[in-house]
């Protein structure tokens, strides 16, 4: 099992940038492809980007292409969310999640993170 952490969140203007972490324990991010969502108030949880198990491949959602970049370190057992040129939008809870690395683009998610909440104030 691997428990996931996610940090970096916090209050940021629009236009402004974030670096969100997801430090795993438990079991090498290496074994899985990795991937962001979010879920803003009264929304349903989002896609946001996936990277392989080997930082080769990338997915994003369409609304945050050019903006985000997600990458990894397995040396460091961390993947990040590189945010930049926030919208009042993209205020949401961010998750991180694990995906089986046999299959790519991945589907199923299979281990969550709490959460780490980014706000962009109007």
């Amino acid at each position: 099992q691997v428990q996931l952490v996610e940090s970096g969140g916090g209050l940021v203007q629009a236009g402004g940038s974030l670096r969100l972490s997801c430090a795993a324990s438990g079991r090498t991010l290496s074994s899985y492809n990795m991937g962001w969502f979010c879920q803003a108030p009264g929304k349903e949880r989002e896609f946001v980007a996936a990277i392989s198990w080997s930082g080769g491949a990338t997915q994003y959602a369409d609304s945050v292409k050019g903006r985000f970049t997600i990458s990894r370190d397995n040396d460091k057992n961390t993947v990040y969310l590189h945010m930049n040129n926030l919208h009042l939008e993209d205020t949401a809870v961010y998750y991180c999640a694990t995906a089986p690395r046999v299959r790519w683009p991945p589907v199923l998610y299979a281990y969550w993170g709490q959460g780490t909440q980014v706000t962009v104030p109007s």
